[in-house]
């Protein structure tokens, strides 16, 4: 009989049969009847958007300006895990982080949404669509959407609660954790934490099986396009199995091979393709077009990030600001998890820093490198993406804009690559930290990080069995699961910054010991 760390060593059963039954439940739903499903979930969807959204928007704000606050005090200066020597290089460290949420859409955003910004003039602006005077702005909100706000509450208060919790108070790694400062010992035994736990990795699958689901199926469409191959579920299930392969085997190395590894990859390539772009494509309007686009990111912030359905129409303000603010709050739990696991021997300063100022503004350029290229050539006249975005389908918007860049096949087969190794990279990171979640420790059985990928791959390979149109049922369910979790995370806007200071005052009290 096994002992009662070997079962926590195998995960919290109860995580694993609500998680496990809510992927079979969606999925049990969706084959009993597709419409019903969706009709559910769109209406549940429509009204936590409605009625939530703008609580979401004040929790994303409050959380990065408290961050900032907490991290440039000078209880930023405390460090994590008690010890002055990080256990992961610079270089790997912010590699790792960037790539984890980056990977979780923003590559698929990246080409399309400042073109649909372009061509459709977001509520905070009343300049006129596909002009001069919409391209700054085209930029600026998309920017808003994947920026500071969104990077902010992913890994700043969360992690410092989590880190402290984990590495001085010896509590378990898991988003339970993060009531502890409230409700101390209580909330971490029993089935309520079980539950709490629960909630976050089924957003985190939510929100993970999407991108792996619909990175399936652009690269299917890519592979048509550029090489002939016959798009359809054939092809999409060897993308997906091959995919899957990928990252639970990295999953299955651990955080100091497979996914250093593969984040390493993801940067080099990116800089590759950064290069080329920066060298051979529309290079001064892309710099001008990044200058104002910041400008306008910074000049409009606090009216973008406040827009609500009160002066932008209901269908907007959720299948965006409030889609992706709360999709990121749905990973906060688990990429705090992570951030905290990567961030040992780091101050609190530098954790604040590389998450909520560095990475945004990697994505920012990022952004310009890939929208503002397709905003030029939409301009130009290279191509007309008007009705592919207006239908959302920016698998074409990505491929097009990849083959109007220098390098043609070549430059669309290298961005099809980036994207097939982020979403890995998404994989393998959320595959290790819901293993994370099951254990309570930093090094979760190895199969059971494996068990995990493959549960999301296989939920993904059925969703797109019954057609693609599943996963964006599943995507809309990120804003429902955004909400147990909103409340999760709400008490680290206190609890963070007492949990700095305690750990300032103890590093103090240890130094003059």
């Amino acid at each position: 009989m096994a002992t009662e760390s070997e079962q926590r060593r195998l995960g919290d059963p109860i995580v694993l049969v609500l998680t496990m039954g809510f992927i079979i439940a969606f999925v049990a739903l969706s084959l009993w009847d597709i419409e019903y499903t969706a009709a559910a979930i769109s209406s549940g969807f429509g009204w936590t958007a409605k009625y939530f959204g703008s609580f979401f928007q004040a929790l994303l704000l409050l959380t990065f300006f408290i961050a900032l606050f907490t991290g440039f005090s000078r209880y930023g200066t405390a460090r994590i895990g008690g010890t002055s020597k990080p256990e992961i290089s610079t270089f790997r460290w912010l590699s790792m982080i960037l790539c984890t949420l980056l990977a979780g859409g923003g590559v698929f955003f990246a080409a399309g949404e400042p073109i649909y910004h372009y061509l459709v003039t977001p509520p905070a602006y009343d300049t006129e669509a596909a002009t001069p005077a919409a391209i700054a702005p085209g930029l600026a909100q998309s920017f808003m959407h994947w920026g500071f706000l969104a990077w902010a509450v992913l890994g700043s208060l969360s992690a410092i609660v989590l880190s402290y919790s984990h590495y001085v108070k010896g509590k378990p790694l898991q988003p339970r954790t993060l009531l502890y400062p409230v409700f101390g010992e209580r909330i971490l035994k029993g089935w309520v934490g079980s539950v709490i736990d629960a909630c976050c990795v089924i957003a985190v699958v939510a929100g993970t099986v999407g991108p792996i689901g619909f990175l399936a199926t652009q690269v299917s469409f890519g592979l048509s396009e550029l090489f002939g191959a016959k798009d359809g579920f054939a092809l999409q299930l060897t993308i997906l199995a091959m995919l899957a392969a990928i990252y639970m085997t990295s999953a299955l190395t651990g955080i100091h091979k497979g996914i250093q590894f593969l984040s390493r990859m993801n940067v080099f390539l990116a800089l590759a393709i950064a290069a080329v772009i920066i060298l051979f494509g529309p290079t001064l309007f892309l710099a001008n077009s990044y200058l104002q686009g910041m400008g306008n990111y910074l000049g409009s912030f606090f009216e973008m990030a406040t827009t609500t359905n009160v002066t932008a129409p209901d269908w907007w303000m959720q299948w965006w600001t409030v889609f992706f603010f709360a999709w990121f709050i749905g990973y906060t739990p688990l990429m705090a998890v992570f951030v905290a696991r990567i961030s040992k021997g780091r101050t609190i300063r530098q954790m604040i820093t590389a998450v909520a100022i560095v990475a945004p503004v990697v994505t920012t350029l990022w952004f310009t490198l890939l929208g503002g290229s397709g905003i030029y050539f939409q301009a130009e006249g290279s191509f007309d993406l008007t009705e592919a975005l207006k239908n959302f389908e920016f698998d074409i918007a990505t491929l097009t804009v990849a083959q109007a860049l220098p390098g043609g096949k070549i430059m669309a087969a290298a961005i099809l690559l980036l994207t097939t190794v982020f979403v890995a990279t998404t994989g393998d990171s959320m595959s290790y930290s819901i293993a994370m979640v099951g254990a309570g420790h930093d090094e979760p059985n190895p199969w059971v990080r494996v068990f995990w990928g493959g549960a999301m791959a296989t939920m993904a390979g059925v969703l797109l069995y019954m057609g693609s149109g599943q996963i964006g049922v599943l995507q809309q369910f990120i804003v429902i699961t955004a909400l147990p979790v909103s409340l999760i995370i709400l008490p680290t806007l206190w609890t963070g910054p007492q949990t700095a200071k305690a750990m300032w005052h103890d590093e103090q009290r240890t130094a003059t010991d």
